[in-house]
Parts: C-alpha cells; structure tokens; sequence
C-alpha cells in the first residue's frame, strides 16, 4: 500500500521560520467560514494576506488581520501577482456545494485550483495547503473508517473535484518542487452547531471544531520535513468517519473537541461508562495473568476451548 505523505530531501527549502522569521501566508477565500477564524486566531503567528474575488462587507470585516487584496482564482496572471513574496497559500476559495454543478465546480474548483498552484510555483511559494474535503472519500460505506492511504472514492461531483485538487497537489509536490498538504475536511461548524440536538447528531462522526481545524492549518504551514501529505480534518470525536492517526504522528495535531462530549443529548448518554472498549478497561474484565500475579502456581493441563 502506498503511502499517502513524502518527505522532503535533504536540501530543506528556502524559507522556514528556524530563523525566527514570520511567514507571510496567503488565504484565498479569505471572508469565507473558515479564513475569516483563521485570520482572526492566527494573524499574531503569521504575516496575512486575505484575498476575496469581491471586497464586500465580509472581506471588509477581516481587513484588521492583515493585508486585504482582491483577485480571482480563475486570473491566473492576478493569482502570480497575488502570490509574490508568500511563503505559505492555504487555498479556500471553491464552490462549497455537495449539489454544486459542473459548470461551476469546473471554473472554481478545478481551473481555480490549477492556477493556484501554477501561481505558487510561479513565485517560489514553499508550500500550498489544500482545502479538500470528506466528500473526496465519502462513497465508502458509512460504516467504514477512511485511512488517508485508501483510494479516492467521491460520493459526489463536488467530492470528484476534491480528487482532483489532491491529485494535482501530489503531482506538484513530488515533480514540481512545491510542497503540498491537502486537508480533507469535515463538517466545519462552530460549538452552536455541534449542541443543536437535531443538527449536532447529524454530524456525529464526521464534525470538526472551528479551533481544531485552525491549529491543524498551523501546524501544516509550520511544519518543515514533509513535502506532500493527505490529512483528515475532524475533531476527536468518539466517532470518527476518517481516522486522523496520520495528522496526530507527522505534524502532531492534538484536537480538543469531540462532539458526543459537547451535544447535551449525547453528553447524557454517558458514553465513556457504559460503552464497552472490549479489553482491561473495562470493568467487568480481569487480567488473564492474575492467578501468576497472586504468586499462585500456574495450571498445565488443562482442557482448552474453542470458539465461544
């Protein structure tokens, strides 16, 4: 099974904060849910650009965080522009519908994300963080765990687009020399969201926290040994429809937040008492060495069952 990260050679890359150095970081889409909390919560870590195809009232609104700029993914020559001087791109902007058409998902998530990357190597960005999806993987059957070294499987177009966008970023990071980390996210919705009883349940195994996901996208921008990898983006719900082991072990990701502990209607059910873990945790069972541990003698002999 292949792996779904490299790392980088040897040769490290030209910018890194081991200096001290901030990073200048790009954000496209920048007004939208999930930049407009990055930019609030990481403008005193970062040196931010935030870019809106419109300078509207939201982009207005998050203009305090660092350096506003209009521009338009689908410009490749303005996404250049746009790009001079940027360490980092955390690429937001696309068409967010799971009921998105082809003729947008084509000019935002496909062309946009093209001229994204073209426009990162173009100015010698060290990396581009990719906003993919669980829609990327979400036809496996619900009842199965999603490892990122498990093929792409959409449950939808939009999802389709996601593959595409991971595919690019492979093919940029490994033959282009721009390192790249896709991010497929979850349901991203504040805590609110996750109390709702109807709308919290509805994302049980699949919510990620609004601060979960920001200090995954800080620890992606800040790490400096990986050249392409494919993250998970949930919180630490009980529950998980994507296993995050991978972001835990490489960039150390530690999510705060799990959904059955912050929905009241969950919360009651007590879950950490009453479900099984089926080994020493629970209660109900004993040690198998306890007899050796008591300093009795061991049994030999003894007449060995099959089966239950």
């Amino acid at each position: 099974m292949s792996e779904s990260f490299t790392t980088k050679r040897a040769s490290g890359s030209a910018r890194t904060s081991s200096s001290g150095k901030r990073r200048k970081v790009l954000v496209t889409g920048a007004a939208g849910n999930i930049g407009s909390y990055f930019a609030e919560h990481s403008h005193g870590r970062y040196d931010l650009r935030l870019m809106e195809r419109t300078i509207d009232d939201d982009a207005k609104a998050v203009a305090k965080f660092g350096e506003l700029v209009q521009g338009d993914i689908t410009d490749l020559d303005r996404m250049k522009e746009v790009c001079r001087g940027i360490d980092t791109v955390v690429h937001l902007a696309a068409d967010p519908s799971p009921s998105a058409t082809w003729d947008s998902l084509i000019s935002a998530n496909i062309v946009g994300t093209y001229n994204t990357f073209v426009a990162a190597k173009a100015a010698k960005c060290r990396r581009v963080i990719y906003a993919s999806s669980i829609h990327a993987v979400s036809g496996y059957p619900e009842d199965y765990q999603v490892h990122t070294s498990d093929p792409v499987n959409p449950g939808d177009l939009y999802g389709v687009s996601k593959c595409f966008g991971e595919a690019l970023a492979r093919y940029m990071a490994e033959k282009e020399g721009v390192s790249a980390i896709c991010l497929r996210i979850g349901a991203f919705q504040p805590h609110e969201s996750a109390r709702d009883p109807v709308k919290g349940i509805a994302m049980l195994d699949a919510w990620v926290s609004r601060r979960d996901l920001n200090q995954l996208i800080e620890k992606c921008i800040d790490t400096e040994d990986l050249q392409f990898a494919v993250f998970h983006g949930l919180s630490d719900n009980r529950f998980k429809r994507l296993d995050i082991t991978d972001a835990r072990q490489l960039v150390g990701y530690a999510p705060q937040d799990d959904l059955t502990e912050v929905n009241p209607k969950l919360a009651g059910l007590d879950l950490d008492d009453k479900v099984n873990v089926h080994s020493l945790a629970d209660e109900s069972q004993k040690s198998g060495i306890r007899e050796e541990l008591r300093g009795g003698k061991q049994k030999s002999g003894g007449r060995t069952r099959h089966g239950r």
